[in-house]
């Protein structure tokens, strides 16, 4: 399992690419089409930190700016459904997005108050 990504909420977007691209050399690159703004910056090819516009009020006992949630990547679906066996078993609630378009399968779970991690493969 390796850290895939960290999404930050952000008062000002344009203002926070601007520090990630220029300042530190991150690419602002491909996003998908999400209901929020925000932008997808890669190093190395890969999408690293994940920026969504923060927008109205937000969530009771959260702020804004504030780092929403990290995400793991496993290696195959073998890894992954052991991890929904396990899940299972331990009758933790949890949320899957499988798109239809071959793209990577997304997992959200809170292990405590406050906590969200997601979970990522992909279906080859």
């Amino acid at each position: 399992m390796q850290l895939d990504h960290a999404n930050i909420v952000v008062p000002d977007l344009e203002q926070t690419v601007g520090f990630f691209t220029e300042v530190l050399g991150l690419e602002n690159g491909h996003r998908p089409g999400f209901r929020l703004p925000g932008a997808w910056l890669y190093s190395q090819g890969r999408p690293l930190i994940h920026l969504s516009q923060g927008t109205g009020e937000s969530p009771a006992g959260t702020v804004s700016p504030r780092i929403d949630h990290i995400a793991l990547r496993v290696a195959d679906l073998d890894e992954w459904n052991a991890l929904l066996d396990r899940l299972e078993a331990h009758g933790i609630h949890y949320r899957i997005h499988t798109p239809d378009d071959g793209s990577d399968y997304q997992l959200w779970v809170s292990p405590a108050a406050g906590i969200t991690v997601e979970m990522i493969v992909t279906p080859l």
